[in-house]
Formats: structure tokens, C-alpha cells, sequence
């Protein structure tokens, strides 16, 4: 799993059926990603509601935030809508696992990604990261620390 002053891996997914977006195009800002398992499971619909909720706080930091699982496009869509979700869920479908892979937190065993967490500087640089374990929702207090401390440097 990437640590801290590891270089953030650049990508592209897809965020709607026809929209991409690419890592690389919100320097400038913190991002944060949070990779989680599948979308529709409990833990997982818990977490990504608790980050809905907790967006006001993300963007006093000046922070985007995006959920990575390996379902498609369309689930994904599905999924934000049920949940009136305001940040986007990317689709680490095809190649599946690809990008979990370049971040060192893809279950091979299970073929989805792990609950894992990332807190992206302006520069591209990660500043925090934290591996929870599946069946736990890791909340958000790990990334506001992570963010607080980026905003005192």
C-alpha cells in the first residue's frame, strides 16, 4: 500500500456512463480517495453516506473527495442516485482492480478493492493513508486530521 510522500499514481475513470475523470486534472487541490469493496453492501453504503454528509467539512480543506470500487459504470450510477450521494464513485472496472492495484490495496483473493483511504496534497503527493479492515467503516475523523494538518503546514 502507498504511504506518505509516495507520488499519488495518475489516472482516469470513469465517473458517469460518459464522463471520465483524471486524477492529474485536480492539482491545485487536496483530493481525498477512498476505496471501498462494492457498492450496495452495508458497510460500504454507510461509509460513502457518512462522506455525503461530511462534504462541507471536506471542502473547507479545499478537498475532493472519490469513492473507487471495481463495479461498473452503471452500478455506480445506480448506487449515488439511491443514495443521493454529491461526490463522484469511479469505476476501477476495466481493467478490473487496475488502479487499487497501482495503490497497493486490490484483494486478489476476493477481486475487489479494500477499504482503504487517501489524502492527496496539491502537489500530487500522499500525505495520508489508512488500511481499514473490510467489514469496518473507517469514518471520516482520519481524513479531517490529515487535512488539518496539510492546512498548517
Amino acid at each position: 500500500m502507498l504511504q506518505k510522500n509516495d507520488i499519488a499514481p495518475d489516472f482516469t475513470l470513469y465517473a458517469t456512463p460518459d464522463q471520465k475523470i483524471t486524477l492529474s486534472e485536480f492539482k491545485g487541490r487536496n483530493v481525498i480517495l477512498a476505496f471501498y469493496p462494492a457498492d450496495w453492501s452495508p458497510v460500504c453504503s454507510d461509509q460513502m453516506a457518512l462522506y455525503n454528509e461530511t462534504l462541507k467539512f471536506f471542502h473547507k480543506y479545499d478537498a475532493e473527495i472519490f469513492g473507487i470500487s471495481v463495479d461498473s459504470k452503471w452500478c455506480h450510477l445506480a448506487f449515488s442516485q439511491s443514495r443521493n450521494l454529491h461526490f463522484p464513485l469511479l469505476a476501477d472496472f476495466e481493467a478490473k482492480g487496475e488502479i487499487a492495484k497501482k495503490y497497493g490495496v486490490y484483494d486478489e483473493e476476493e477481486g475487489e478493492c479494500k477499504r482503504a483511504l487517501f489524502v492527496i496534497n496539491k502537489d500530487g503527493i500522499i500525505e495520508w493513508s489508512y488500511l481499514s479492515p473490510t467489514a469496518i467503516n473507517p469514518g471520516a475523523d482520519g481524513i479531517l486530521d490529515a487535512l488539518e494538518n496539510l492546512n498548517t503546514k
